[in-house]
């Protein structure tokens, strides 16, 4: 039986193959494993950074994912609320509209 592919190597594919690996074994497999912080807190911290920094792409795939390690949905509204003084109007309004997004499409299935 085939092993499932990660996010990065769906995305990514054979089309960049050190960045792969760099990803899933070092990132993912190194970095997160880490006991110096929970899975949750590095979500938080994840999230946080990716709002204020403008990333909605990564946003993407770390919003489910700090739900999934949990972070409740009323933190992370919290916390988008909060970036949006410091980071900005616009980057905080495009995550709560992601994370309502995510949080919908979780209701809907």
């Amino acid at each position: 039986m085939a092993e499932e592919q990660t996010a990065a190597q769906k995305l990514l594919g054979d089309f960049a193959p050190e960045l792969v690996r760099l990803t899933d074994d070092v990132l993912f497999g190194e970095v997160w494993a880490s006991e110096g912080l929970s899975q949750r807190d590095r979500s938080l911290i994840t999230v946080a950074t990716l709002v204020a920094l403008y990333r909605a792409d990564q946003l993407a795939f770390h919003l489910p994912k700090a739900l999934e390690n949990g972070v409740t949905e009323d933190e992370l509204v919290e916390a988008i609320t909060h970036i949006a003084f410091y980071a900005g109007w616009p980057n905080a309004m495009s995550a709560i509209t992601q994370l309502k997004n995510v949080v919908e499409g979780a209701d809907a299935s």
